[in-house]
């Protein structure tokens, strides 16, 4: 497919061997919705468990890689939207604006956006957290247009994206310094057409994925060279299909996400082999329990599990709702004012 890439003269510079899985004879190779929300169901009600017990550092985040997986399947109503509400409203810090992970968490960036999502899904978002939520992301953002995660100052390029898709949803970016943030993002494109933590990180599709989106939210995609990081994209796919997340890493089922939703974003999703993708997710699901692991074979767990279904989702599978490529979000319960793809 090199043809197609306009960058492709940099292809090849060494002949390094590509790290890569084989795919097992007898893998999975049909969807298993009802396998997946069994598992997904069993996960939550499972709280005694060493998984389960071991998440809370990111119990929000978790949970909204539940519902959103369930919800694509058409069957969020397996969870007691009661309790859901409860917990994440529960989490709420009320003095400075944002959520945190669990009961008893500081408020933090990754877990507001998290909140957010859930409580945009199920339409519950209340005016006044919405308030506060928006003054505390505002509060977030730095001097020179980058946003730290929480009262502490890290500051990480996801942290960009979750504060302009919080921004978002609550239809609030008027709110930010939008222009400030996007010279930020712009200051972290690399000249292998990738994006890092911040500037001069090392090109990181997960990074990207935020940048990609945070900019797509923004009107900014015209400003970086598509073509140069549709080529650094496409280059992650691997003879098995899947996708790794950098030069010499294995395959990644999350990277099915990270990497095919920033292509398709960008309007280049035809510019990897779809049909060697589905088959490498496929093969990642747990047929016996449920669930998708990283690599087939693998252990599986939530977060796995919502980004090989919702990977499978923008492949076009059967049985699973639109997700958007920028919100990961059913398109069905995105509000109006938001950028849809």
């Amino acid at each position: 497919n090199n043809e197609h890439h306009p960058h492709a003269t940099t292809t090849n510079i060494t002949a390094m061997e590509r790290k890569d899985v084989v795919i097992p004879a007898g893998c999975a190779s049909a969807f298993e919705p009802e396998k997946h929300i069994e598992y997904i169901v069993g996960w939550n009600k499972a709280k005694e468990d060493f998984e389960y017990v071991m998440s809370e550092y990111l119990r929000m985040s978790g949970l909204y890689w539940c519902i959103t997986a369930l919800d694509l399947v058409d069957a969020r109503d397996r969870l007691d939207s009661e309790a859901v509400l409860r917990f994440v409203k529960e989490c709420f810090h009320s003095d400075v604006g944002g959520f945190g992970a669990s009961h008893g968490h500081d408020a933090h960036l990754l877990y507001t956006l998290s909140a957010v999502q859930i409580l945009t899904m199920y339409d519950a978002m209340d005016g006044e957290i919405a308030t506060k939520v928006k003054s505390f992301v505002k509060g977030l953002q730095r001097e020179d247009g980058s946003f730290q995660g929480d009262a502490w100052g890290e500051v990480d390029t996801r942290f960009s994206f979750c504060a302009i898709a919080t921004m978002s949803l609550l239809n609030a970016l008027d709110e930010l310094r939008i222009d400030d943030a996007v010279a930020h993002l712009l200051r972290c494109f690399n000249f292998d057409g990738g994006f890092g933590v911040g500037e001069e990180s090392e090109s990181h599709a997960g990074q990207i994925y935020c940048c990609v989106s945070a900019l797509a939210i923004t009107g900014s995609l015209p400003l970086i060279d598509q073509d140069r990081l549709g080529w650094w994209l496409s280059e992650r796919q691997l003879p098995s299909g899947g996708f790794n997340g950098r030069p010499e890493k294995l395959p990644d089922v999350c990277y099915s996400w990270w990497v095919l939703s920033s292509l398709v974003s960008l309007g280049r999703a035809d510019w990897v082999d779809s049909r060697k993708l589905r088959t490498f997710i496929l093969a990642c699901q747990d047929t016996e329990t449920g669930g998708f692991g990283d690599r087939p074979g693998n252990m599986v767990d939530p977060f796995h599990t919502l980004f090989g279904i919702a990977a499978l989702s923008m492949l076009g599978e059967g049985g699973i709702k639109k997700v958007n490529s920028i919100y990961c979000m059913p398109t069905s319960r995105l509000p109006a004012h938001c950028v849809q793809t």
